[in-house]
């Protein structure tokens, strides 16, 4: 029984250590692909997908994409406590996960429900906000959310909604953009319905709001 030991924990000790080695490359090599973007490109026969640094992406979009997903980004170290104990009391009903949450689960594992993927979510997510910057974990964030069926990424989404580039989003189209990433294949920035039109005008005021009260610090532009 003792081989069995050894073995268990080289397994294990290997894993965390090749986990460590990913999680610091992805802090400035941007990832390639991510198992749910194979999987459905290989359903899809292709995707629609184009990285872009934050500099390329509006401001108001960063800032829309927090306020609509994670208005303490700033504030929290990967797990924001008081989003999960809302969640559970509303039995499931809301979300809990923090965008850093989000992108250790598009980048590092996958998607679906289990005890299995939420533990490993929640002991690799501190892991990666202790390596990467804040404004790191967004523009990765920005880059590998779905916006539609086979679109991936912020500059992929202003594109196929609006024919423009990231860049040149205005704070009613990121409003839009944002309100599409809780259900982006059963909602439409291009036609929105009014529920999305009231919740986007929600997210740019949102959006302005972080900006004023210092929420939105952590991963603007410093200048210098």
């Amino acid at each position: 029984m003792l081989w069995i030991r050894r073995w268990t924990f080289r397994l294990v000790g290997g894993f965390a250590v090749l986990t460590l080695l990913f999680v610091t490359m992805f802090s400035w090599v941007n990832p390639p692909t991510t198992p749910y973007m194979f999987s459905e490109g290989r359903r899809l026969d292709g995707l629609t997908r184009e990285w872009v640094s934050m500099e390329e992406i509006a401001p108001v979009m960063a800032r829309a994409a927090v306020a609509a997903e994670d208005a303490n980004f700033c504030r929290h170290w990967g797990l924001d406590l008081t989003a999960i104990r809302a969640a559970m009391s509303e039995g499931g009903q809301r979300g809990g996960s923090t965008i850093s949450q989000q992108v250790v689960k598009n980048v590092f594992l996958w998607h679906g429900r289990s005890y299995t993927r939420k533990a490993l979510e929640a002991m690799l997510t501190p892991v990666m906000e202790a390596i990467w910057t804040k404004r790191r974990i967004l523009e990765v964030y920005l880059n590998v959310a779905e916006f539609d069926e086979g679109v991936f990424g912020v500059e992929a989404a202003a594109q196929h909604y609006y024919g423009i580039s990231a860049l040149d989003l205005s704070a009613t189209q990121a409003g839009l953009l944002a309100a599409l990433l809780p259900s982006p294949k059963t909602r439409s920035a291009s036609n929105p319905s009014g529920y999305m039109r009231e919740r986007g005008q929600q997210i740019v005021d949102g959006a302005a709001t972080i900006e004023r009260d210092g929420r939105a610090a952590c991963f603007e532009a410093t200048s210098g």
